[in-house]
C-alpha cells in the first residue's frame, strides 16, 4: 500500500515539471527531489505546490521538492523508474527531444546558475556534499548511543550494554575514512584513494610516530584532517595523472598520492588540524559558558537568515568536529530554536488571517513538517514571501536560543549526538552530563519559549494595518521558492 502511495505521489510529480524528457538528472537528500531541467518553463508551480504530498518547492541549480524526511527516500526510486519508463516508451514512438528541451531551457537556466553561483555558495555547497551523504549514520548512530546511555544510566539488560556501545562507536571512530572517501569523489579524485589516505589519521599505530619531537595520536585532526588530507590527494593524483606515462600510471600514479599525501598528514596536516579543532571545541565551550543566553540569542536568530542564504553548510564540519570530540553538539539544540520561531510565527499569521484560505491552507499543511524540524515549507511558503514575519520568526528563534543558551550558562550544558533532525525530532537525540531529564526538560521550555515569542512578536508587530486589509481581502500568491537557498545539501535543520 505504501509502495502505491509513493509511486502515485512520483507519478503525479512527473508530469508537472515536464514529463520524463525535460528531466536531465535526478537525486534526492534528507527532505527533497532534486531535478535538473531541460526546460524550467514546463513546470506547473502551483499544482506542484497543490499535490497533498509536496511540502514546497526551493529553485536553484537544481529544481527541489520538498517531500519531507522518509518520504523522499521512497519517492525518488519510483520518480526515476517513472521517467525510465517513459524515456523507453517514447523512443519506441518517436526520436527524443531531450536537446530541443535543453536548448529552450539554456538561457534561463544560465541566469539562475549565475544568480546563485558565488564563490562561497559553491564551496559550502561541496563540502555540504561531502558530509550530507553521512548523515544518515550518524542519526542511527546517535540514537543507539542515546539508547545505551539510557540502558547504562538504568542498569537494566547490562549484557547488551556493550554491543550497543560498539554498534554506535563503531561509525564515528571511522568517520575520518568516509570524509575522506567523499572528498575526493566530490572534488574529481579517486575516491578509494582519498579515503586511504584519510585512514592514516584514525590508524593507531601513527601512535609510535615521532613527528618534530612530538607523538602523535589517532585521531587528532579529525574530520577536519581527514578534509584536507583527501583535498592534498586530490591535487597530488592530478598532477600524476599528468606527468606520469600511461604504461606506468595504474602503479606509479595510485603510489605517489598516497606516499606524498600521506607524508604530508603525518608530518603536518594532523597537527594543524588537530589544533583548528581543538580550538572549534574550546571556543563553542567558552562560547555557551560564558556568553549564554545572548549567545544563544545571537545564534537563534540568525540561523534563519543563514538557511535562507545557504550559509548555514558551513556549520555541518563544526558539529561534526563538536561530536568527534565531546560525543555531541551543543550548538544544534540552539540553532534548533529558529524552527520553533518560525512555527510560532506560523500559527500568529493563521490567527490574523482568518479570511486568506490560500495561507491558511499552506500553514495547515506545513505545520506538522515544520514541529518536526522541517522548516522550509513554513519559511518559503508562509514567512519570507510576507516579509515582516520572518522577521518575527527569527525573534522567536533568539528567544528561544536565549532559553537554551541561559541553562548552559548556569552549568545544564547539553547537545545533540547527531545532525540533520530538528524540532521534536530531535528529542531522542540529545545527551549531556545532567542526564536525560533535564536535558529534555530544558530543551522543551525553549522550544515553548521560541513558540510563543515568535507568536506573539508575529501576532503584534508582524502585519501593518495596509497588509492586514490586503492580505484579508484577497488571497496573495504564496511565493515558496527561493532562489537563494540551498538548505538541504545538509538536513533541514531548521
Amino acid at each position: 500500500m505504501s509502495t502505491d502511495k509513493n509511486r502515485a505521489t512520483a507519478a503525479a510529480i512527473l508530469p508537472l515539471v515536464g514529463g520524463p524528457d525535460n528531466i536531465g538528472s535526478i537525486a534526492h537528500c534528507m527532505t527533497r527531489l532534486r531535478i535538473a531541467l531541460h526546460d524550467r518553463s514546463l513546470v506547473d508551480d502551483e499544482a506542484l505546490r497543490a499535490l497533498p504530498a509536496v511540502l514546497g518547492v526551493v529553485e536553484d541549480e537544481t529544481y527541489q521538492i520538498v517531500l519531507g524526511p522518509g518520504t523522499v527516500a521512497r519517492v525518488t526510486p519510483e520518480f526515476e523508474a517513472l521517467v525510465e519508463e517513459g524515456r523507453s516508451s517514447r523512443t519506441a514512438r518517436t526520436p527524443v527531444t531531450a536537446g530541443e528541451l535543453a536548448d529552450r531551457g539554456d538561457a534561463l537556466k544560465q541566469a539562475q546558475k549565475a544568480r546563485n553561483s558565488t564563490p562561497v555558495k559553491l564551496f559550502l555547497r561541496r563540502i555540504a556534499n561531502v558530509f550530507v551523504p553521512l548523515i544518515p549514520a550518524l542519526i542511527g548512530c546517535g540514537i543507539i548511543a542515546g539508547l545505551n546511555g539510557v540502558l547504562l544510566n538504568t542498569g537494566w539488560l547490562p549484557a547488551v550494554v556493550p554491543a550497543l556501545a560498539a554498534i554506535a562507536s563503531g561509525f564515528m571512530s571511522l568517520i575520518a575514512v568516509f570524509v575522506g572517501y567523499n572528498t575526493a569523489k566530490e572534488f574529481g579524485g579517486t575516491p578509494i584513494l582519498g579515503g586511504a589516505v584519510a585512514a592514516i589519521i584514525v590508524f593507531p599505530g601513527v601512535a609510535k610516530i615521532d613527528a618534530f619531537g612530538q607523538h602523535l595520536s589517532p585521531g587528532q585532526g579529525g574530520v577536519l584532517g581527514a578534509l584536507a588530507a583527501a583535498f592534498l590527494a586530490v591535487h597530488v593524483e592530478r598532477l600524476c595523472r599528468r606527468w606520469v606515462p600511461e604504461a606506468v600510471d595504474a602503479l606509479v600514479t595510485p603510489t605517489l598520492t598516497v606516499l606524498v599525501s600521506g607524508l604530508v598528514t603525518i608530518y603536518g596536516l594532523m597537527f594543524l588540524a588537530g589544533e583548528v579543532a581543538t580550538a572549534i571545541g574550546s571556543a563553542a565551550t567558552w562560547l555557551l559558558s560564558a556568553g549564554g543566553a545572548f549567545a544563544g540569542l545571537v545564534l537563534g536568530g540568525l540561523f534563519l537568515p543563514l538557511v535562507m542564504l545557504g550559509l548555514h553548510q558551513a556549520l555541518i564540519p563544526i558539529h561534526t568536529t563538536l561530536i568527534e570530540q565531546t560525543g555531541h553538539t551543543a550548538l544544534l539544540p540552539i540553532l534548533a530554536m529558529a524552527g520553533a520561531g518560525q512555527v510560532g510565527a506560523a500559527l500568529a499569521v493563521y490567527c490574523r488571517l482568518p479570511r486568506n484560505r490560500s495561507l491558511r491552507t499552506t500553514i495547515k499543511s506545513a505545520l506538522p513538517a515544520g514541529f518536526l524540524g522541517v522548516g522550509e515549507p513554513l519559511i518559503y511558503g508562509v514567512s519570507l514571501p510576507l516579509g515582516r514575519p520572518f522577521v518575527t520568526a527569527c525573534v522567536g528563534g533568539a528567544a528561544g536560543g536565549a532559553f537554551v543558551g541561559l541553562f548552559n550558562q548556569l552549568g545544564l550544558p547539553f547537545g545533540a549526538t547527531a545532525i540533520g533532525p530538528s524540532g521534536w525530532a530531535l528529542f531522542p537525540l540529545l545527551d549531556g552530563p545532567s542526564g536525560l531529564g533535564p536535558n529534555l526538560a530544558v530543551y522543551a521550555g525553549g522550544l515553548l519559549t521560541g513558540y510563543l515569542a515568535g507568536f506573539a512578536a508575529t501576532y503584534f508587530f508582524g502585519f501593518t494595518r495596509q497588509m492586514l486589509t490586503e492580505l484579508n481581502a484577497d488571497p496573495p500568491p504564496v511565493a515558496d521558492t527561493a532562489p537563494t537557498a540551498d538548505a538541504d545539501k545538509e538536513p533541514a535543520m531548521t
